[in-house]
């Protein structure tokens, strides 16, 4: 082989080796525009999620609005809490909202039989009863049978909401009949009876009890475990806002939104 056709299969060698690895950084750099198109997309979230959640939920969603907005900067989060049952009649209403998180599938269904959610509700927590009682129990309230004393004022939520419903399911299953001095549309206000000591106890949820502190003691109570409350969420179908809504949902779900739930007193799904 002469020395000029060496020379030559060397520069040849040497322009494919040149060419390769121009290729090679050409393909990394797609792959890292890809990765900061995906960054970017993430970082694009903005504007107002607007959630209607069960009354229960404030102290822990109130959090995880927080650490969402923080996660993503420039959304807000805004809340609506309420008695499932009255968001749910809101939403089919009209009420502009993203995402509802409703206390029962019954008031969820309010909402997915209209045709107002988008896709199908996920169950991401449940809920279990609780007697709450003034701070040191000075009626001796033991079990739920104890409600039904004579002179006892007790709070109940209405029945069309989903602590109200099953308060009334577990004095059905024990065949208790029980008259409270009221009625309440959500379960805070429940709670806010036997808070200002306009009543002496109140059935609400475990949640509610512990979120209160010392304002009032719990009593548990067996037949709570049969009557334990899913808690659905979904993305509205005219979410204003369903991106940032999605991703809302999903940190809700997450192992992370699962640490703020779970240390609330919900229950893993």
């Amino acid at each position: 082989m002469t020395r000029s056709v060496r020379r030559t299969l060397r520069v040849t060698g040497a322009a494919a080796a040149a060419l390769l690895a121009l290729s090679a950084c050409s393909s990394s750099g797609d792959s890292s525009t890809q990765d900061a198109s995906s960054a970017g997309a993430q970082e694009k979230l903005s504007g107002t999620v607007t959630v209607f959640a069960a009354a229960s939920l404030k102290e822990s969603f109130t959090t995880l609005g927080a650490d969402f907005e923080k996660a993503h900067p420039g959304t807000k989060v805004t809340f609506n809490f309420g008695g499932s049952d009255s968001l749910a009649s809101g939403i089919t209403g009209g009420a502009p909202a993203d995402v509802f998180a409703a206390a029962s599938p019954k008031t969820m269904a309010i909402v997915t039989d209209a045709g107002d959610a988008s896709g199908t509700p996920a169950t991401f927590v449940r809920n279990e009863l609780e007697i709450a009682t003034l701070p040191g129990n000075p009626d001796g309230i033991g079990s739920l049978k104890d409600l039904t004393k004579a002179g006892l004022k007790v709070v109940l939520c209405d029945k069309t909401v989903p602590c109200g419903a099953a308060a009334q399911k577990a004095l059905d299953a024990d065949k208790l009949e029980l008259t409270p001095v009221s009625y309440e549309q959500d379960v805070k206000s429940a709670l806010t009876k036997v808070e200002l000591k306009e009543a002496d106890a109140a059935v609400v949820y475990k949640t509610d009890v512990k979120a209160a502190g010392d304002k009032v003691e719990g009593v548990e109570f067996p037949e709570s475990a049969n009557a334990v409350n899913d808690y659905p969420i979904a993305l509205l179908k005219d979410a204003p806002n369903a991106a940032a809504a999605k991703e809302f949902i999903a940190y809700v779900r997450s192992a992370e939104g699962q640490k703020v739930l779970t240390a609330s007193g919900f229950l893993k799904p």
